[in-house]
């Protein structure tokens, strides 16, 4: 397996359960991620393993360069879509839909729990890779199975999608609003067009301060700190919904500048922030 450094944990305890060898490469890194392509044995196969959409700072794989290495250096592609399904794509199909590489990728993962509002998970491979995961994998083998409302509810979600492409539409709107929003006020985010806006604050204490004071003026955002990050980049990780709007977002907006401006934001000197604003 090899999987860039800001996977979900989720991969990484997939990757401890396959019992075979895992190399990482720094986020979106993709010459990093050519020289481990480069360290596997012939004889060993390769899976390169990504979120589609990363969940802490919203931003989206290279999959269009991810799969072009792949194909040089006959590996497989297996993209985690947890918060690309129903957030980028055609009507929301995902990171693969966005470039127009569904094709491409040999394995497609995710969760019933995010845009689809339920419980559990699925997996999409060829007919031969289904099969063995069915007799080969124990989360799947020693899990009970997924309640029936959960299935329907998940079902349901996905007819919504696909009959109300719009709301795929407006996710994208809100989420670009709130992101020049929070740019106009100085605040620093990472650049994306997904709906999960990541605020870094850095310190856990400070983090949780921050939360809290923000909580209590009417604004919930998550509080991210280690393992879900890395020590020295915690942050606040504001998520959309295509039903809020304008009105809520400019008032969100004001009450995180207010707060924020109680607080030295500087980051630390050993962290690279070139990808953000």
């Amino acid at each position: 397996m090899i999987c860039d450094k800001e996977n979900h944990a989720s991969i990484y305890d997939g990757c401890k359960l396959s019992y075979g060898k895992m190399l990482r490469y720094n986020h979106n890194d993709m010459e990093g991620l050519e020289k481990q392509l480069q360290k596997v044995p012939e004889t060993a196969g390769a899976l390169i393993v990504t979120d589609g959409v990363f969940s802490m700072g919203g931003d989206i794989a290279n999959l269009p360069e991810i799969c072009r290495l792949a194909k040089q250096y006959g590996a497989r592609v297996m993209v985690d879509d947890a918060h690309g399904l129903g957030v980028i794509g055609e009507g929301g199909r995902g990171t693969a839909s966005y470039y127009g590489l569904e094709d491409e990728v040999d394995v497609y993962m995710g969760t019933f729990s995010k845009s689809l509002a339920s419980l559990g998970g699925y997996m999409s491979a060829s007919a031969a890779v289904c099969d063995y995961v069915r007799v080969s994998s124990r989360p799947y083998m020693f899990s009970a199975s997924i309640p029936p409302a959960c299935i329907a509810v998940a079902t349901e979600a996905l007819h919504t999608m696909k009959e109300h492409p719009e709301i795929v539409d407006r996710l994208q709107e809100i989420s670009a609003y709130m992101r020049s929003k929070l740019l106009e006020k100085g605040i620093r985010i990472r650049l994306s067009e997904t709906p999960i806006i990541p605020i870094f604050t850095y310190d856990p204490i400070r983090t949780l301060q921050i939360q809290k004071e923000l909580y209590e003026n009417g604004v919930y955002v998550n509080a991210t700190l280690p393992p879900a990050v890395a020590p020295g980049e915690c942050l606040l990780r504001v998520s959309l919904m295509a039903t809020h709007t304008e009105a809520q977002i400019d008032e969100a907006v004001d009450i995180i500048a207010d707060v924020l401006s109680h607080y030295d934001l500087e980051a630390p000197a050993e962290i690279d922030f070139d990808s953000l604003i």
